[in-house]
């Protein structure tokens, strides 16, 4: 069964194309205009494993706000399509991860209900010109369209740009884990026969 997904949105502030392939080796092709996020999406993609492309041209005149979120909406939407009806899958994933000074940990589920909880005191540090609370942002339009209760928080740490590059391969380790094919389960990981 093929797990991938290609989907465009295009608004006045934002044109961006998303490709993704949840059974991939890790390999990205990421252009968003923001040095930073292309990172992190890179960062995600190689400790996921899920192939990643995103083509992104947003209104970075005004700020990194429009294009940050809305490359969250479509991946987030990608990954739900991907999913398909989440049979087979692992549903859960965590992942405590150091990164120098910072410990960082994720916890999710694609269980189908959207939550999001960014538990970081680096809210409002800044990485060059990039607002860490950009992030939060990002995540909680990803969570939403996949549907994906996602627990972020940041243990401890010093270094900004070590908090969130600990919060997205956390993430990223966390969410390899939720959609692998689980051996013993064949059928939707849910009480409810539903997720």
């Amino acid at each position: 069964m093929s797990r991938n997904a290609t989907l465009h949105r295009k608004t006045f502030e934002t044109d961006i194309t998303v490709t993704l392939n949840l059974d991939g080796t890790g390999q990205a092709d990421i252009d968003t205009g923001i040095g930073f996020f292309d990172h992190m999406l890179t960062l995600f993609s190689r400790h996921s494993l899920v192939d990643l492309s995103v083509r992104a041209q947003g209104d970075l005149n005004v700020d990194y706000h429009h294009t940050v979120e809305d490359v969250g909406l479509t991946m987030g939407a990608c990954i739900r399509e991907a999913l398909g009806d989440r049979r087979g899958i692992r549903r859960y994933g965590f992942f405590s991860l150091p990164m120098d000074e910072a410990l960082c940990e994720v916890a999710l589920d694609l269980g189908g209900r959207p939550f999001l909880v960014f538990a970081t005191p680096r809210k409002h540090a800044m990485v060059r010109d990039f607002e860490v609370k950009l992030f939060e942002e990002f995540f909680r339009a990803l969570t939403v369209e996949a549907k994906m209760n996602l627990h972020a928080r940041e243990i401890y740490g010093d270094e900004a740009h070590h908090v969130c590059e600990g919060i997205f391969k956390s993430f990223a380790r966390a969410f390899r884990m939720a959609v692998e094919p689980d051996p013993r389960e064949s059928g939707i990981p849910s009480s409810k026969g539903v997720l």
